[in-house]
């Protein structure tokens, strides 16, 4: 069990060198949250999120932040600070606490996922996990204070975090809506923000997620209200796939469920991690006998199951994609199913949700998502909530965070429009290093940042060189060149033969893969008869010949991989 911490009021010292602010994620994305804040000889880091693949990351499973800075300077780094339990908040964490062991703090159900991560390392007991609630503040190293202040998310137990230094207090929204009716908790405790603006903020990071959208965010309890009436007389087997992260969400649809008579399963390996923490540290409330496993399904006729499951982002190994693609043990979809998509599609995911519904939707299944029925909101504050934080806040600085460009770029627009002279806004890039005091403002040189990418158990192995061979392999194929030779008498002993893989089929090419033969064994034998006996240059000399005469037969240049024995 992570250990309380105490609660500190010591004032910060007086203000002396510039803070600096240095972003490793979040930026240009949304995942990968990782922002450094130093003071003198003393870092902080708040949040340590994963992302997910693009398209051109063949076989890549994980991104996490670059942590080179972090490593060079691990004895500096007095805490990790952590706004709320999601993936692209905590994430990177169990992958970078070889290189960066550092005191975690974050709220209890925080760091009840995060444990759950970290034993399934084996990390649990190297890690020291320091719980806070909202409102406390501790004490980080020499120069450091840090206050959690309750904000509402699609995730219990979410803080804004407000570091202070003595250049000034830096507050970080961490990931925030304005939900004055939340489905469980307190609404987000804007007097504290309206306080701390009176004191004076030197920076302000907020999130830009939503910053393109106009008006406000609606509440939570306007989706139960939806589910409420799809569940109510609904005859077909219900399955909804939501984050399962939202506890509030699966809360509503547990809820909804047993009014109307019907058990809930989960499917999902992190669906079920998330609600065993949450109903272990009494997040959630079940009514006794709802829940059961899925293996006691075929027990129920449709009309008495809601199946909850993960895969509302199209994820290729989560159940709902196994559903859509019969691919499911448990669960086979039909004309007799209603299924909801919870959920809104996250940008660059949306290749892989269309694939789903289509899928779906050749089943026969009934399709709901939030396009045609008010089956989700978002998390995320829009225009009007962005601006009513910057007005309790009145930041001198202003630095948005969490988003693509273009979701940076508006938030940088609605600080202008309150008032925020142009020369105090500062768009961030990955590893900017941003210097602030009172009165002065400047970004110097980029620390080393990026993305790391985590293929099985591999960190940061596969690179762009590995990643454009893997291109070069899906796009053109493989040639594999084996021969047996002496080179001591400069002869070929055996072959050489072709392997194809991915370039053509070979039995309906038997002639190209003559001809390449004869010129493999052609440019072996030249070699041999100028004297060359260097493994390497035979070898680049088969490759060059071959890569000129499939490119003049085929226009393609697949992978050329010469395998010379001597013997």
């Amino acid at each position: 069990m992570p250990k309380k911490t105490k609660k500190t009021t010591r004032a910060a010292g007086k203000k002396a060198s510039p803070v600096r602010i240095i972003p490793l994620g979040g930026l240009g994305e949304i995942g990968r949250n990782m922002t450094v804040v130093e003071y003198a000889d003393e870092i902080i880091v708040v949040d340590a999120g994963l992302g997910f693949p693009d398209e051109s990351m063949l076989g890549v499973d994980l991104v996490i932040p670059d942590t080179q800075y972090l490593e060079e300077n691990a004895e500096k780094i007095k805490g990790i600070l952590l706004t709320h339990g999601h993936e692209d908040h905590i994430g990177a964490i169990p992958y970078m606490f070889r290189f960066v062991n550092a005191p975690i703090y974050g709220t209890l159900l925080t760091l009840g996922i995060l444990e759950g991560k970290l034993e399934e390392h084996g990390l649990e007991a190297e890690a020291e996990l320091n719980q806070v609630n909202s409102g406390d503040t501790i004490q980080l190293g020499k120069y450091f204070t840090a206050e959690f202040i309750r904000v509402n998310h699609s995730i219990a137990d979410s803080c804004a975090i407000a570091v202070t230094c003595p250049a000034g207090t830096i507050v970080f929204t961490g990931d925030f809506k304005i939900d004055l009716t939340p489905i469980q908790g307190e609404p987000i405790n804007l007097t504290r923000f309206g306080e701390i603006g009176k004191n004076g903020v030197l920076a302000l990071l907020c999130e830009s997620t939503n910053a393109e959208r106009p008006g406000f965010t609606m509440s939570e309890r306007k989706v139960g209200k939806s589910l409420d009436n799809i569940i109510k007389g609904c005859d077909k087997r219900i399955i909804i796939s939501t984050f399962s992260s939202n506890v509030h969400r699966v809360q509503q649809i547990i809820n909804y469920s047993h009014k109307y008579g019907r058990k809930v399963a989960l499917t999902g390996r992190s669906m079920i991690n998330v609600i065993n923490a949450a109903q272990k540290f009494d997040y959630m409330d079940i009514p006794k006998g709802t829940l059961i496993d899925i293996n006691e399904i075929d027990r129920f006729k449709p009309e008495q199951l809601t199946i909850v499951t993960t895969g509302s982002q199209g994820e290729p190994m989560s159940a709902l994609y196994k559903m859509a693609f019969s691919e499911h043990d448990k669960v086979s979809l039909s004309s007799s199913d209603l299924v909801i998509i919870s959920a809104t599609t996250i940008p660059g995911n949306e290749k892989l949700v269309t694939k789903i519904i289509n899928e779906l939707l050749k089943k026969g299944v009934t399709l709901l998502n939030d396009a045609v029925a008010d089956v989700h909101v978002s998390g995320h504050a829009c225009q009007e909530e962005l601006k009513i934080m910057q007005s309790l806040l009145k930041p001198k600085y202003f630095i948005p965070v969490h988003g693509e460009y273009r979701h940076l770029k508006a938030n940088a627009e609605l600080a202008l429009e309150m008032g925020m002279k142009p020369s105090n806004i500062i768009i961030p890039e990955l590893g900017m290093v941003i210097e602030l005091t009172e009165k002065t403002s400047k970004t110097s040189e980029k620390v080393a940042s990026g993305k790391v990418l985590i293929d099985g158990l591999g960190i940061g192995d596969v690179g762009s060189v590995v990643l454009r061979d893997r291109r070069h392999l899906a796009q053109d194929g493989l040639i594999v060149v084996v021969a047996a030779v002496s080179l001591e008498t400069k002869e070929i002993i055996s072959g050489p033969d072709i392997v194809s893989r991915g370039f053509v089929y070979v039995k309906e090419n038997e002639e190209l893969m003559e001809n390449l033969k004869t010129i493999a064994y052609d440019t072996i034998q030249k070699c041999f008869d100028d004297e060359v006996d260097e493994w390497n240059i035979i070898k680049g000399k088969i490759k060059d010949s071959l890569t000129t005469n499939i490119y003049n037969i085929t226009k393609r240049k697949p992978m050329i991989l010469p395998v010379i024995m001597d013997i």
